[in-house]
């Protein structure tokens, strides 16, 4: 096939034909090309916001107290955990894969770098209870996958036993060394991650290292979206027009500083984010620029395919599971240190029911092949404004669990009827 029937028109999906057509030059027709892209299902980002605002608007009407600069704060808090631990469930979503179990496994991990921290016995130094928890979690996430990939268990069913035995290992390992079931966190590093912030006065200027890292996100997405528009014209594709491009890395930058300035006037920025954002871009970078990233997506796509194309299927599962292993852990220990403490219901409540929704939510398809590693973050901040309000509100918490599984049923079925609408229109 030539190079000009690869960019015919006329095969290609109906949403692209304005992207072949003309490239979209002004801000009014790359809204009309996006605005097609949206009636054939392709939403990205939009349900996020729409739900953001939504949710701002009902929540701030019914209490004042949600705009506070405080709240503000202890929202980035109760997100950062539940964020990090979703980065693992997007990997496993993205394979069309699930984990029931990575609540109660982050729990463990917390469990064993607390056991591990205790002063005088054993009393290790941080970095090795932390690397040992870890470790057990990932160790945990390889369990399964072997478990899955060789022995052919579906993994509903695998992580669901784990997710039995895991929480019976927590409540194990939490009453052995203590009758009160709660074990306090002493080490002052492992409390200070999610309870220190980011608040140094430098140069006159409050907040000195909250207003670096903001100023850095938006210079950092300006850049990443200039070095696309770049590579993209080189290769004759479709490109953002300029004006675009600068409205997009405007409204970031407004948001963004915004949200430095209000943390600023409570406790400053968490640091504990400066950890999640970290985490976020690497496991962006690892999906969208390496190949273990590609067969990630192609696995989740088309299983068969991916392997007639030369992709070890089940290593790229096993990695992936190992993965959600690992981001456990780094959530529990984030959890852990906001409450510093480790207790029999670590894991338990609605975690894992805030992590999933915080995946799905934040659009990543359960059906495979479809999602982005920051989806775990969009995600988390929208589960995290309803808990929050629900909260503020003083509801019960059966009406909590109802409200946030009926947030959950919306977003899957935004995702279906959104793959519905690419399928129809010829998007993969």
């Amino acid at each position: 096939m030539s190079t000009d029937e690869k960019t015919s028109p006329d095969t290609l999906p109906a949403y692209e034909h304005f992207a072949v057509e003309k490239n979209p030059s002004t801000v009014s027709e790359y809204m009309q090309a996006w605005w097609v892209k949206v009636r054939a299902g392709d939403l990205g980002s939009l349900p996020i916001i729409v739900g953001l605002i939504v949710i701002a608007a009902i929540f701030g009407s019914l209490n004042e107290t949600f705009f506070t600069s405080r709240n503000f704060t202890n929202l980035l808090l109760q997100m950062a955990g539940w964020a990090t631990i979703a980065i693992g469930i997007v990997f496993v979503l993205l394979i069309a894969e699930i984990d029931l179990s990575v609540a109660y496994n982050s729990a463990v991990g917390a469990v064993v770098m607390t056991l591990l921290l205790r002063p005088g016995d054993p009393g290790w130094p941080w970095p090795l209870a932390l690397g040992v928890g870890l470790l057990v979690t990932t160790l945990v996430g390889l369990v399964m996958a072997l478990i899955i990939t060789k022995a052919g268990v579906p993994s509903f069913v695998v992580t669901l036993a784990f997710l039995l035995a895991l929480s019976g290992v927590v409540l194990i390992l939490t009453t052995l060394f203590t009758t009160a079931g709660t074990i306090l966190i002493q080490d002052r590093v492992i409390k200070g991650i999610a309870n220190s912030f980011l608040d140094a006065t430098v140069f006159g200027i409050f907040g000195f290292w909250g207003w670096a890292l903001g100023i850095g996100m938006v210079a950092g997405y300006g850049g990443s979206e200039l070095m696309r528009y770049r590579s993209r014209k080189s290769s004759g594709l479709p490109t953002k027009p300029l004006s675009v491009i600068a409205l997009q890395v405007g409204a970031g930058a407004v948001v963004i500083l915004a949200a430095v300035y209000v943390a600023n006037l409570d406790r400053g920025v968490p640091t504990v984010m400066l950890i999640v954002l970290a985490l976020v871009a690497f496991w962006t970078f690892v999906a969208t620029k390496t190949r273990f990233g590609r067969h990630v997506y192609a696995v989740g796509g088309n299983p068969e395919a991916a392997r007639r194309a030369g992709i070890d299927v089940d290593r790229v599962r096993i990695a992936v599971f190992m993965i959600c292993g690992l981001m456990a852990g780094f959530g529990g220990v984030i959890l852990a240190s906001r409450l510093s403490s480790v207790a029999t219901n670590s894991g338990g409540g609605n975690l894992l029911l805030n992590v999933i929704a915080a995946a799905v939510i934040g659009g990543t398809s359960l059906f495979g092949g479809s999602g982005r590693v920051v989806s775990a973050l969009l995600g988390a901040l929208v589960i995290a404004s309803v808990e929050n309000g629900m909260g503020l509100l003083g509801l019960a918490s059966g009406t909590k669990f109802v409200i946030t599984g009926m947030v959950l049923l919306a977003a899957v079925l935004v995702d279906a009827l959104s793959k519905r609408g690419r399928a129809a229109a010829g998007i993969r």
